[in-house]
């Protein structure tokens, strides 16, 4: 067995295999790039190497360094993580090579995998069911069309080396295959230096249902039962879950057995995962072979009691696999949630910044111990105080969450995500607890279109119905009798007009363009020393007890004798009004005054401020690297035009002008970092 590994990658990947290596005895060894200094991977680490500037392309993307940082720690194998170079064949052999393990598949089994069109006649060979189309690159963007054309709209344009949703497009007619194909070869060519592009057929309302290989160097190859990801927002997985709650046993099984011959055809070794596209009479087809390590692989994990990066080490080690494929369990159902940097709130773009709080639920499960499940788990690699870097990709964490049945799993994620504090930047957990309620969600009526055709508008909180909303009223109301009660033991009062606290208030819930929202309240029965109180809402009753403190966002307790985890505080970030208290719970989130009936008589009368006009302008809606002005000064640009192109966190984004108008003046350079609301472009 191995003394010493590098770990060739950064985030929570790389802290994930940092504990299993503790556990087994090995030394681990970190690489970092500048941006990543007091990152949490190198804390963990018993040594850590710098390997050059923060963007990728001169850090975690040069393998020379990588090689000289596992020959100057005396690193005996490395362990890719996934991004990166984890799937680049070239890297492997390199590696190789040098006299370095490489802690995956073998070159040329990457190498066959890792080209999707050339993975697709592989798989065609080894009799695996693939999806119609045209396996050959496209030399351009009017051959995509006419390749599109043939095939029949819906068309999926690929970018044979892309992954994890970049270098993906769908078009459902000509001009959106024409600009998908450029779009897809950019991104492919930023990320994965090659820009070979292919066209397949689109398969509507489709499963996205991936199987878990394992394999070792004397040719055992199983399948560790499969994970539901078919929850995705443009072509990036969300959540993910395992098992999936729409195959039978025998497509489950028909699935694995296929997976497991394709492995076989390109003699694979270490942790893989064949990903199928399932139609509704659950036919499928081959997408793509990962020859790496999966984001989604802790699901599996807590169905099957393994550690998958143990056993890639050990793999790698040459030890056989410890198990068969009649060993394999499939126990409780497992639920993952990838929490993100990014804005719900304005249509997911990146939130980059320092986590001025971090406080996630409470573990009960922890990576690389098979000895706890049926709990919660957040593998993470950021820590309070840390940095979200625009350089690399939005993932904070990822929470888990293992139950002994799918309905009690989403119980127990819904509760996790209601305790998750993230502040500094936005995070994707209230879009990801509106899912989490939605009925065909909790029903596992969805496909990989779900939260397109659901949330095509953009996600609102107030467009998520709460299955109770007053007890968002009732627990604003109880966290500020708390505040009044704090106010009425303040010392210097004048004696005789001490402040009263009274028993009626009204919620003024805050809504757009200055709109407001009244509802009568009544506090009772409030008791300091148990720390409850009733609170009326209309005709129902709140029994509220909490040991909730002020100044604290997480709020646990009871209501009514049930247990509840929601988040309140005062003012909080984009709050509509500072005085104000936001409550979010189950993905529905307000922001309330809590007043008398004078003071809301009185607040009636305040004008609203309106917010500047600021349609003439295009600005930055994230921070990021302006790398295109699509535009001059004088130029008459029609609506829908292209302005400019922000690149963050390995996307790029496309800035369209809103409405038609002359360009006035150019704010912004090429190749400059912008902030959010940063002017680029004015208009007459």
């Amino acid at each position: 067995m191995f003394t010493k590994i590098l770990i060739a990658n950064r985030g929570e990947i790389a802290c994930r295999v940092i504990i299993t290596a503790k556990k087994m005895g090995i030394k681990t060894v970190a690489v970092y790039s500048d941006a990543d200094k007091d990152a949490r991977h190198v804390l963990l680490a018993d040594e850590a190497v710098n390997i050059g500037p923060a963007p990728s392309r001169e850090s975690y993307l040069v393998a020379d360094k990588i090689i000289a940082a596992c020959k100057q720690t005396g690193a005996q194998a490395l362990h890719p993580g996934y991004g990166f170079l984890s799937e680049n064949a070239s890297f492997a052999k390199r590696v190789e090579e040098e006299g370095i393990v490489f802690i995956g598949p073998k070159h040329y089994s990457m190498a066959a995998m890792g080209d999707k069109i050339e993975s697709k006649k592989l798989a065609g060979a080894a009799g695996v069911n693939c999806i119609p189309g045209v396996n050959s690159a496209i030399e351009s963007a009017e051959r995509a069309v006419e390749v599109a054309q043939g095939v029949g709209y819906p068309v999926m344009i690929k970018a044979s080396a892309g992954g994890g949703g970049k270098g993906l497009r769908v078009a459902y007619n000509d001009k959106e295959a024409f600009e998908g194909y450029t779009s897809c070869r950019n991104e492919a060519r930023n990320s994965f230096g090659d820009d070979r592009v292919f066209v397949e057929k689109y398969v509507e309302e489709p499963r996205h249902i991936e199987i878990q290989l394992i394999g070792d160097s004397q040719g055992n190859v199983i399948y560790l039962n499969e994970r539901e990801c078919s929850l995705q927002r443009r072509h990036q997985k969300v959540l993910e879950e395992a098992p999936s709650s729409f195959i039978s046993e025998a497509t489950r099984k028909a699935m694995g057995e296929q997976a497991v011959a394709l492995a076989k055809a390109v003699k694979y070794q270490s942790a893989g995962t064949v990903e199928f596209v399932v139609g509704k009479d659950q036919s499928f087809y081959f997408l793509e072979m990962n020859t790496r390590l999966q984001v989604e692989h802790p699901v599996t994990e807590c169905i099957t009691g393994l550690d998958l990066v143990e056993l890639m080490i050990r793999v790698a080690a040459g030890e056989a696999l410890p198990l068969t494929q009649a060993d394999v369990k499939r126990d409780g159902w497992a639920i993952e949630c990838r929490i993100n940097a990014e804005d719900p709130f304005r249509n997911f773009l990146p939130s980059t910044g320092r986590l001025v709080r971090f406080q996630p639920p409470v573990e009960t499960m922890f990576a690389s111990d098979t000895r706890h499940w049926h709990g919660v788990r957040v593998d993470t690699g950021v820590q309070d105080g840390g940095e979200i870097p625009m350089y690399y990709d939005s993932m904070i964490a990822k929470l888990i969450v293992h139950g002994k049945d799918r309905l009690d799993a989403i119980g127990k994620m819904r509760e996790a995500l209601n305790g998750f504090i993230i502040r500094g930047v936005s995070s994707s957990i209230p879009f990801q607890a509106a899912l989490l309620v939605h009925p065909k969600f909790v029903a596992g009526d969805f496909n990989t279109g779900f939260i397109a055709e659901h949330y095509s508008q953009g996600f609102r909180a107030e467009d998520v119905p709460h299955e109770d909303a007053n007890l968002l009223i009732a627990l604003v109301t109880f966290v500020n009798r708390k505040y009044l009660q704090r106010a009425t033991a303040l010392s210097g009062q004048m004696e005789g007009h001490e402040l009263a606290v009274g028993t009626d208030f009204v919620v003024l819930i805050l809504g757009q363009q200055g709109a407001t929202t009244e509802r009568p309240v009544t506090v009772t029965n409030f008791d300091v020393a148990t720390g409850s109180s009733t609170i009326r809402v209309g005709t129902k009753s709140y029994q509220i007890c909490s040991n909730y403190h002020l100044g604290e966002v997480r709020i646990e307790g009871t209501c009514n004798d049930k247990a509840f985890t929601a988040q309140v505080e005062r003012g909080g970030l984009g709050c509509k009004n500072p005085l104000a208290l936001r409550v979010s719970h189950n993905g529905t989130q307000i922001d309330a005054l809590v007043l008398s009936q004078r003071a809301t008589e009185l607040y009636a009368l305040m004008p609203y401020k309106a917010a500047p006009d600021m349609s003439r302008y295009v600005l930055s809606p994230m921070p990021g690297l302006l790398v295109d002005v699509a535009v001059q000064v004088g130029q008459k640009v029609l609506a829908g035009e292209r302005v400019a192109v922000i690149e963050a966190m390995k996307m790029e984004n496309v800035l369209f002008a809103a409405a038609d108008g002359v360009v006035k003046s150019i704010a912004a350079s090429k190749g400059e970092s912008l902030t959010v609301d940063q002017i680029i472009v004015e208009f007459v």
